[in-house]
């Protein structure tokens, strides 16, 4: 799959995996394994970017994955999020779709929609909310339409 296919019908939220191909290098080789690592991974999808047109360069559209945090105790230090473009040369495969019954907390601005957090439910997401207090957020329900939907159009995890 493409990251225009993913754009086009991957919901938020969703476990995407993307690789090269390529066979991953020995350990002994850190600076391959590291370049090999970012070129193969895993992540979830937080945000879908339009395309734009600047005043000197057009911009594709773009997915932006969520692939981890590091923390010390409780206290979140770095997210690591990776962006690409939809005219990727890698290959893209969504793992898993939210549940039925999850909440995405969204915020909106600018036009964009962008994935905060993935909750099992309602409450759940509330709850994160008062504790991660962000403006201009809304609650959506992953919910038996959307996932038939999907179905119906073939756009299901593999």
């Amino acid at each position: 799959m493409s990251a225009s296919n993913i754009y086009d019908n991957a919901p938020l939220g969703s476990l995407i995996t993307y690789k090269d191909h390529a066979p991953r290098p020995p350990a002994r080789f850190t600076k391959k394994v590291a370049a090999w690592e970012a070129r193969n991974g895993v992540g979830r999808l937080v945000k879908k970017t339009p395309p734009r047109e600047h005043a000197t360069w057009p911009s594709p559209a773009a997915i932006t994955l969520h692939e981890g945090d590091f923390s010390s105790g409780s206290v979140i230090l770095v997210t690591v999020m990776r962006t690409h473009s939809v005219d990727s040369d890698l290959i893209f495969k969504m793992k898993e779709r939210p549940a039925i019954g999850m909440v995405r907390v969204l915020r909106v601005y600018d036009g964009n929609i962008e994935l905060l957090h993935l909750a099992d439910n309602r409450e759940a997401a509330e709850l994160w909310l008062a504790m991660n207090p962000y403006s201009h957020t809304v609650l959506e329900q992953v919910t038996a339409d959307e996932v038939g939907a999907d179905v119906i159009e073939g756009r299901t995890a593999a």
